[in-house]
């Protein structure tokens, strides 16, 4: 078997790995090994940031949404029971933006919302 020499394979893995590590802090952007294990570290942070990225979306649209709800005289749930009821489907984020950009289209669907829980309310 002929001898194997790794050097251009080794060097360019290991340079992949700190050319992702540079901008750390000390030995974890010059040392190979500390640099591995912070990019990893890094990386699972990443995977599990691009999750909770969207639940804290989710959760900032339903602030906005209740807030401007209040302001119009009906809670949260509520709300997103009578525009069901109302056959309104709008999802949460186009519901945000309206209760900040457009204040009487909200209200409007606010409206819409009510009258479709007070037919609700009443006995058949």
């Amino acid at each position: 078997m002929p001898r194997v020499k790794r050097g251009t394979k080794r060097n360019d893995r290991r340079k992949k790995i700190l050319k992702r590590a540079s901008g750390y802090f000390l030995t974890k952007s010059k040392l190979y090994q500390a640099a591995q294990e912070a990019v990893e570290r890094g990386l699972k942070f990443a995977y599990s940031g691009r999750k909770q990225k969207k639940r804290q979306y989710r959760s900032l649209w339903i602030v906005r949404i209740n807030a401007a709800a209040k302001i119009n005289g009906i809670s949260y749930s509520l709300l997103i029971n009578g525009l069901k009821k109302a056959g309104i489907e709008l999802d949460r984020k186009i519901l945000a933006d309206l209760a900040v950009h457009d204040e009487q289209g909200f209200a409007a669907l606010v409206t819409q919302a009510k009258t479709a829980l007070g037919e609700a309310a009443k006995p058949a």
